[in-house]
């Protein structure tokens, strides 16, 4: 087993939904919209039955990084501390963009309404744009 695998393994055993949303209680408003965004479009596309395992464990790598208190920058590190969990969200969603469905990203913009309150939805547009198909 090569590094790279070793390392998602390692980071994969991290998630699990409970964590997934502890993390986002204690640092979504700090980890800011677009990364919070991110991450809930993969977990709900996690839940569609119809992707492959691959993707899923892509996905699952990627949210358990998102999740781990030890990762390349820490979180509590101010300005930057978020931005190599963005790339490791990004480069997870550019390896399973055909996979992601209108519906994850509408249920990922439902849910942001419930935690950011209002928001100009043309902040997620960068994000949408590299989910396109």
């Amino acid at each position: 087993m090569d590094q790279d695998k070793r390392a998602n393994n390692e980071y994969a055993d991290m998630y699990n939904e409970k964590s997934l949303f502890n993390k986002f209680k204690t640092v979504a408003q700090k980890a800011g919209i677009i990364v919070v965004y991110a991450s809930l479009v993969l977990y709900y596309t996690l839940q569609d039955a119809e992707i492959p395992l691959w993707a899923k464990s892509t996905i699952v790598g990627a949210l358990g990084y998102f999740i781990s208190p030890i990762d390349a920058i820490p979180d509590f590190t101010p300005l930057v501390g978020f931005s190599d969990d963005f790339g490791v969200l990004v480069l997870a969603i550019a390896a399973v963009y055909m996979y992601i469905n209108e519906e994850a990203q509408e249920r990922a913009r439902k849910k942001l309404y419930d935690w950011f309150g209002d928001f100009n939805p043309d902040d997620l547009k960068s994000m949408d744009d590299r989910m396109k198909k």
